[in-house]
């Protein structure tokens, strides 16, 4: 029996981005025009210096975003405060009425980029989660634990089954989202809870294994937080972003740093995939022969998951041997995209 041919093109309902970092200054002007011209909305992250903790803050990175972006592009920033032990009920309420803010993010103290003034007392903010469950503000969450003792690659295992599962059992009306999941754990944790717990899955987790980090010597592009885990892991991942299932969706967690700040001493964790993320992900599923599951992946799950219309526009994918390019512009230096000086088979349609 023949095979049928393989797509030549795939036109999609215009996907979102539901976890993505943007910087500020001149950096979000050089990186935002990436995600722009893809993505319609994007949940924009506040881990900036000092980060973005009230309304007040993210209204006025708002602003700075809409007037980075390109003439006649359409763009919505979903925005997010940054969860600190000095967050209020009261911040809950204003962040809601705001109809800008998106959800609250949980940066455990020391966990990863900017988070050095993350929660260090999650107990004590126990009014502030019942605020935000009566609110109906999810709760967005890096789960790993920063036990120096726990094997980093254990870190977000032990975080679900300690914090956050106690904190679910304590708050039964409390919604979250398990930010890049990187663990087989992750995805039976996020199953284990109905419609309640979400997760947003990045391109790099779904495409590479822990090896990656180390093919043919110290790949520091490569490396994030979470960091990548086992192949046993990657397949697991692979498994809830084609299978449909509504509660895994699109985030890439595009992450810019420059590159001096990647090939260093202590290099910095992210990876930038904000220029080609759809073809990464279209990559990854029909590595598996799941495109047919891509739209519902990118552009259906995440706003029903929070409770926002799906766009009405349409992009389209087409093949195409397309080089990843080595570097781009980024705040008077570069930024290595992931799997730079690579060939991915689609590109996207020039409008």
């Amino acid at each position: 029996m023949s095979r049928e041919p393989p797509l030549t093109s795939l036109t999609l309902t215009r996907p979102d981005d539901w976890h993505l970092h943007l910087r500020d200054g001149q950096a979000l002007r050089d990186v935002l025009p990436h995600t722009a011209k893809v993505f319609r909305r994007a949940i924009v992250m506040p881990n900036l210096k000092p980060p973005v903790t009230s309304v007040a803050d993210a209204k006025a990175y708002r602003d700075r975003v809409l007037a980075a972006l390109p003439d006649g592009v359409d763009f919505e920033p979903l925005m997010t405060l940054y969860l600190t032990d000095a967050t209020r009920p009261e911040d809950v309420r204003a962040a809601r009425a705001s109809g800008f803010v998106h959800g609250i993010k949980l940066y455990p103290a020391g966990a990863t980029t900017n988070s050095s003034a993350g929660v260090q007392q999650l107990a004590s903010l126990a009014p502030t989660l019942a605020a935000m469950a009566e609110e109906g503000l999810p709760l967005l969450v890096h789960c790993e634990v920063t036990d120096p003792d726990v094997d980093l690659f254990d870190r977000e295992s032990v975080f679900l089954d300690t914090v956050l599962g106690p904190l679910l059992e304590a708050h039964p009306t409390l919604r979250a989202v398990v930010e890049h999941a990187t663990t087989a754990e992750a995805v039976a944790f996020v199953r284990s809870y109905a419609n309640r717990v979400g997760c947003t899955l990045t391109p790099q987790h779904l495409l590479l294994n822990r090896n990656a980090l180390f093919a043919g010597g110290l790949r520091p592009h490569h490396y994030c937080l979470p960091v990548l885990k086992r192949e046993r892991h990657r397949l697991a991942l692979i498994d809830a972003a084609t299978s449909g299932d509504p509660r895994f969706f699109l985030g890439t967690d595009s992450a810019p740093h420059a590159r001096g700040a990647k090939e260093s001493a202590c290099g910095c964790a992210g990876c930038f995939s904000a220029p080609h993320a759809l073809p990464l992900y279209a990559t990854a599923f029909e590595a598996v022969g799941a495109l047919h599951a891509l739209e519902a992946f990118a552009s259906h799950h995440g706003p029903d998951w929070y409770r926002l219309p799906r766009n009405t526009q349409s992009i389209t994918l087409v093949r195409s041997e397309t080089p990843v390019p080595e570097s781009h512009a980024f705040a008077g230096s570069e930024v290595v995209p992931l799997l730079a000086g690579t060939t991915l088979p689609w590109r996207l349609e020039a409008p």
